[in-house]
This record gives C-alpha cells, sequence and structure tokens, in this order.
C-alpha cells in the first residue's frame, strides 16, 4: 500500500530581498496558489549589498495578516538584544490576539549582522543559547499573566502583559546543528531549521527527537532557485544567495553586509548546489520534497532565492504544489 504523503506548503517572505510593498504582493499571489503558510524574515541588516532591503517585519505582518486571511504566518526572531523579550512577548500577543490560531512565533540564538547594532557585546554562541532560554521563559510568563521580574542575561523589572490571546502560539526553536536541535527538543514547543542534503537533515532530525522533540511540529525552510533553465536559476542563486553558504560559526560573527560581499566573492557558482537545490524541473523539486516529509517534516516553506517570485508562485502552484497536499 502507498504511504501518502502530505504536508502544509509555505512561502517564505525575504525582506532582505524586496520592498515590503512587493513583498505583500507575493503573499497575496501565494495564497491565491495555494500555499496555506508564510515565514518572514527579521532582519535590521541584508545579506548583501545587492539585496538591499531590510523591512520591518512586525509592522508587515499586521499588513500581510490582514491582507491574506487564509494563510498562517510565522517569523523568526532573536529576543535578547536588538528586541527586549517583553517587547517581543506583547507584539506576538498582539497578533495572535488579532488572528487566532494563525501565528507561530520562532526564535533563535541571533546573528551579529542583525543584533550587533545595539552596540553591546556579543555573546559567545553558549551564552546566546542561555539568553535565548531566559528571554523564552519570560514570554511564557508573561503570556502565563505573570507580573515577571527577572535578573540574568536579560533583565525584566515587573512587566505585566494586558492584551493577551486565548489561545497561546507556539513557540518554535531554530536550529542549524545538530548540538542546537538536541537542545531546543527539551524546551521548544517544535523545531524549524533549513534544507540540506537528506543525510544531513536527518542528523538534525534525530537530534531534535532525542532531545525531547518527539511528537512536536517541524518545519523546513526550503531554499531552492527555480527558473526555465537551469543554467539560469545557478546565476541568479549565486546573484543573490551565495553570501548565506557558509558555516555557522561565520554567519553568526559577521557584523555587516559589506563584510558579507567579501566572503561572498570566492564562492564558485557550482558550490550553491549543496545548499540551494537549483533545478527548472518542477518535477525534480517535488522529489526533494517528498523526501522531507518522508523525515517527518509537517510544514515546508519554499524560499526561491532568485528574484523571480511572481513565476515562481504561479509555476510551483499549478505543477508543486498539489503532488504534496
Amino acid at each position: 500500500m502507498d504511504i501518502i504523503l502530505m504536508a502544509n506548503i509555505g512561502y517564505h517572505a525575504s525582506h532582505e530581498q524586496f520592498k515590503p510593498s512587493e513583498l505583500l504582493k507575493y503573499a497575496q499571489m501565494a495564497e491565491q496558489a495555494g500555499f496555506t503558510h508564510a515565514l518572514s524574515s527579521d532582519h535590521f541588516h541584508p545579506w548583501s549589498e545587492n539585496q538591499g532591503q531590510s523591512g520591518f517585519a512586525w509592522s508587515w505582518l499586521g499588513a500581510a495578516m490582514q491582507a491574506t486571511p487564509t494563510l498562517s504566518y510565522r517569523v523568526v526572531c532573536a529576543p535578547g538584544q536588538r528586541y527586549h523579550p517583553a517587547i517581543i512577548a506583547q507584539a506576538a500577543a498582539t497578533l495572535a490576539e488579532m488572528f487566532p490560531q494563525r501565528f507561530w512565533l520562532t526564535v533563535g540564538s541571533g546573528q551579529a549582522l542583525n543584533e550587533y547594532i545595539t552596540g553591546e557585546h556579543w555573546p559567545c554562541k553558549s551564552d546566546r543559547n542561555t539568553r535565548l532560554k531566559e528571554c523564552v521563559d519570560v514570554i511564557r510568563a508573561l503570556w502565563a499573566g505573570e507580573t515577571v521580574t527577572h535578573h540574568g542575561l536579560i533583565c525584566v523589572q515587573e512587566a505585566k502583559l494586558y492584551t493577551r490571546p486565548q489561545i497561546l502560539p507556539l513557540i518554535i526553536g531554530a536550529a542549524i546543528t545538530v548540538e542546537t536541535a538536541e537542545w531546543l527538543g527539551s524546551w521548544a514547543d517544535g523545531l524549524i531549521t533549513i534544507s540540506r542534503p537528506p543525510e544531513k537533515l536527518k542528523k538534525v532530525v534525530d537530534a531534535f527527537r532525542r532531545g525531547g522533540g518527539e511528537g512536536k511540529p517541524m518545519i523546513l525552510k526550503v531554499q531552492l532557485s527555480y527558473e526555465r533553465d537551469e543554467q539560469t536559476a545557478l546565476q541568479k542563486a549565486h546573484q543573490q544567495w551565495r553570501n548565506n553558504i557558509f558555516k555557522n560559526i561565520v554567519m553568526t560573527e559577521l557584523r555587516s553586509p559589506r563584510q558579507f560581499d567579501a566572503a561572498g566573492e570566492f564562492v564558485q557558482p557550482k558550490e550553491l548546489y549543496e545548499h540551494v537545490r537549483i533545478s527548472a524541473d518542477p518535477q525534480q523539486h517535488i522529489e526533494w520534497l517528498k523526501k522531507d516529509i518522508e523525515l517527518g517534516f509537517d510544514e515546508l516553506i519554499l524560499h526561491n532565492v532568485n528574484r523571480e517570485q511572481q513565476q515562481f508562485i504561479e509555476v510551483f502552484g499549478e505543477k508543486v504544489i498539489p503532488a504534496l497536499v
């Protein structure tokens, strides 16, 4: 008997690559094409001067959720430095109250590219993880209606959240490495990670489950480049996304788009194949995505890293989504 593979398919709203007004139109197109979810990035800087945008995600989310009433949203956020966790608790609670059961918060330990703008010390990874868990504990306490005072790596003084949703959003933990995935399993409501070769992705999934994540939802952000021919898909992926393929220890420490551009000068187009799914064949994309579902991912958020968004949305809405839902 054939195994039926099903998953929710989402559209990634990349604020680093497009103006907020453009992204709103693409989200509306995605909804009409059959996408059911959307993931918003949340950056202060783009990855490259060539991308050249970086709108404020939390302003955009309210407009987007009103304009696309059937889409459920997630946002990648790093509380603790650029954002105080009490403010994130308030922002997320407001969206969840206005749009019940359509919003989840995804949290990570952050990158210097965005967080270093405060001028504060950029902590080592272990301290960033500790800070993140403190932030999540504060957010959950505020959502529970508690008056919170906390003094640790982050400080909160007599904070109480008065507007709270009846149904709390899930807090999904972001992980790139096996070690972080296993740690998240013990306290996060779910996992979000990025696509990579199946053998590497399976290690992250297994680690999350081993750490306590068995049965919790898992979201995969799928980085792909679709065009009418493969060479064009490769060229456009290289133009837009070559700065995003370095190991996590590099990605979290570089502090400006110019530094990312300097590092990206040495990346050859063929190197993108290991990090971005590049193909002009919709059936090939379907086969890749089916393997993700087999690993247990409930949501696949598709990020076409080149700039041809309308073409991608139309083709995937017609040929890819129907094969997966």
